[in-house]
């Protein structure tokens, strides 16, 4: 799957009206094909970049890039640009407004002018990516949290976009609620959809991210998730702790567990392969993932 960078701010810099700069200078880019983790402290910009990202904002000085192209930002360059990335906030219920599940959902396919097949083709398979086909005519206002925050991120992917960027996605499910959301993200990365992720949670950060951007006061410091989350300094900076699998590593290795060089555990379970008899020392278990 190509890498190329596929969503850029360049020297972006962003005030709101009569205020101080929220982010001034900033660099960032999402590669294609990539799980990419936003971390950084309350009032750090998390929410600013993301909007400006996909479009809600412009930047006061700088520019915003589609695989290298500026973004214009007339109701055609707008309207390109939605097709292409579409952000879903973090409380469902600002997001979600029509009576069932199925019309919300169909509201961006339907606003690009698509025909009536193509948009119930696209909200039956939204649906279906996100488990929810059996709430298709499920009122809105009947739906629990977790039942909301699906269908909030239903609507996104039936705009089928190249990037989807998601505002602390697994805030307020519980455990089982998670990791249903996290199997439903691996697998729309895996159809070809770059997942941009804001999180407090550096140890879903470490588990989940290819890549880690973290947002610090002097700016962005990005590069594979596991080097990134290992630099104590920059985790200060952003107001970060140490994510449990970085720290454990490093008791893994000092008590000899883990070769220097071998990668260390992102899960519990992975944890458990580390520590076993046959693995010590040499890295999780044959055929042990990441994820």
């Amino acid at each position: 799957m190509s890498e190329s960078v596929l969503l850029a701010l360049r020297g972006a810099s962003f005030a709101y009206e009569d205020g101080p700069a929220v982010l001034s200078g900033l660099d960032f880019e999402a590669r294609a094909g990539r799980a990419l983790a936003l971390l950084g402290r309350n009032g750090s910009g998390k929410t600013t970049l993301m909007r400006l990202l996909s479009g809600g904002l412009r930047p006061g000085e700088g520019k915003l890039t589609v695989e290298g192209r500026p973004v214009a930002y007339d109701r055609k360059g707008l309207t390109r640009l939605r097709t292409t990335v579409q952000l879903v906030v973090q409380d469902p219920d600002d997001q979600l407004f029509a009576a069932s599940v199925s019309q919300d959902v169909s509201f961006g396919p339907l606003n690009l002018g698509l025909s009536d097949s193509e948009v119930r083709a696209r909200v039956d398979e939204a649906l279906g990516a996100l488990d929810i086909t059996a709430l298709a005519d499920r009122p809105t206002h009947l739906l629990s949290y977790g039942q909301r925050k699906r269908t909030a991120i239903a609507g996104a992917v039936a705009m089928k976009p190249r990037v989807l960027i998601l505002d602390e996605p697994t805030a307020g499910l519980d455990p089982d609620g998670q990791e249903r959301l996290l199997a439903t993200l691996g697998a729309l990365r895996e159809s070809g959809t770059t997942v941009v992720m804001a999180t407090h949670d550096v140890d879903l950060a470490l588990r989940w991210a290819d890549d880690v951007a973290l947002l610090t006061p002097s700016g962005v410091r990005a590069g594979p998730g596991p080097a990134m989350l290992a630099r104590t300094e920059l985790l200060e900076e952003a107001g970060l702790r140490l994510p449990w699998g970085i720290a454990t590593a490093r008791v893994l290795r000092a008590h000899g567990l883990l070769d220097a060089s071998a990668p260390g555990p992102r899960t519990p379970e992975q944890l458990a392969g580390f520590t076993s008899p046959t693995t010590a020392g040499g890295g999780p278990p044959a055929g042990e993932g990441v994820r």
